[in-house]
């Protein structure tokens, strides 16, 4: 027989989101009438129309498909450059940042983009994550080899786990070991806290001065509202030399489904051989992109494109304020119920503390029994996620305030 992959072994339980939708499934299927009232606040999904300007630049995409004369086949597997430009112009150079355009390279998800990115990366390495975590950052790195076993909290052997507190802000101190690879994600899910631009000058000088590589998750950027919050690493002088940054479509574009994200390597951006000799990361990016993808659609970028039009991002703006606001009636709800809040206010996630005496499982549960409301458990994130429990700000209006109307009920 062919021999497995025995680190798949080593994976605890299901992954998160799965295990929700077993334990939703359960409940539905046990309480028919319940099951009518099921409201998910859970998983971080969309639920609002895709953009008009992205429809419509979708459906002459379409419609340029079934002409021979405008036909598309493969397409380049880092991503067409009318949407490589139009993100380097938009969400880079209008900013100030000398983000070229072929440092840029088109992908169908940031998820996929922070797993596979380990591709690149050698065997030894110490990997820092922060706890609590979005999963799959300990997941992949499980799966390629780079942890040893899990212990009875579900910490992994081989990982620098960076606690994150209310005591400093849901950031993580700077450690006193050389990581060699660290993942951060701000605005932060699943807590909701934001890097202040000091915060982030610290940690582009501590990478700096270990030849660390900062993997930096911007996937929410788009959410944050306070100016003085960096929208991306690369505003942190120096980052260009150190950082790697995802973003997404996801959340601000409601790509959930159509799938389509972005991965920025800078060229001046550098590893090293066993040797010890420098290696630019950009072209082993490009060559794992190549081989292993085939690029996302036309239609699809096209959609991505349209985004950036003077009518895709009024429509974006109005999808985040939608979003947005849902944050902010979910934070006030949850503070009246007497319950410590964080996040809700530069990101789509409220992250909450639960009731003394319950595990964030029991919360799950309660939430799930008696208010038929889905949340997402704080441990399924990491150890220091025990405790808490997330609320997903993506809903309808409608829905938002009924599950607001349901916490304030809960006894």
């Amino acid at each position: 027989m062919a021999l497995i992959n025995e680190n798949y072994l080593k994976l605890k339980a299901g992954y998160l989101f799965p295990e929700i939708a077993r334990r939703v499934k359960a409940f539905t299927e046990g309480n028919p009438e319940a099951a009518q009232r099921l409201i998910r606040c859970g998983i971080g999904d969309v639920t609002e129309a895709l953009p008009e300007a992205v429809r419509y630049a979708m459906h002459e995409a379409v419609d340029e498909l079934g002409n021979r004369s405008t036909f598309k086949g493969y397409g380049p597997e880092q991503g067409y450059d009318f949407l490589r430009n139009a993100i380097a112009d938009n969400d880079y150079k209008a900013r100030g940042l000398q983000i070229e355009a072929d440092e840029i390279f088109i992908s169908d998800g940031s998820k996929c983009d922070t797993g596979n990115i380990l591709d690149i990366f050698g065997q030894g390495n110490t990997i820092a994550i922060t706890d609590p975590v979005y999963p799959v950052y300990v997941d992949t790195n499980v799966m390629i080899g780079n942890t040893g076993e899990a212990d009875e909290n579900g910490a992994y052997a081989g990982l620098v786990y960076l606690k994150c507190t209310p005591e400093n802000g849901f950031v993580p101190d700077i450690p006193q070991e050389k990581a060699d690879l660290i993942y951060l994600c701000y605005p932060n899910n699943p807590t909701g806290a934001v890097a202040t631009r000091a915060q982030l000058e610290a940690w582009v000088k501590y990478a700096r001065e270990n030849g660390s590589v900062l993997l930096y998750d911007a996937a929410y950027e788009a959410f944050i509202q306070d100016p003085a919050i960096p929208h991306s690493i690369f505003e942190i002088e120096g980052a260009r030399d150190c950082a790697i940054e995802f973003r997404s479509f996801s959340k601000n574009g409601g790509f959930t489904g159509v799938r389509c994200a972005y991965v920025v390597i800078p060229k001046t951006l550098m590893g090293r051989k066993k040797n010890g000799e420098a290696q630019a990361l950009h072209p082993l990016w490009s060559r794992r992109h190549s081989t292993k993808f085939n690029g996302a659609s036309y239609v699809v970028q096209k959609g991505a494109e349209a985004l950036y039009s003077a009518e895709g991002k009024s429509q974006t703006k109005a999808l985040i304020e939608h979003y947005m606001g849902n944050a902010a009636l979910l934070v006030e709800a949850c503070k009246n119920a007497g319950l410590p809040v964080f996040g809700g206010v530069n990101a789509p996630y409220v992250w909450v503390g639960c009731p003394a005496g319950l595990t964030s499982w029991q919360m799950f549960d309660k939430m799930l029994n008696e208010a038929n409301v889905v949340i997402t458990p704080g441990s399924g994130f990491g150890s220091a996620g025990e405790g808490y429990f997330r609320i997903s700000a993506f809903n309808s209006r409608a829905n938002v305030e009924e599950v607001c109307r349901r916490i304030a009920a809960l006894k």
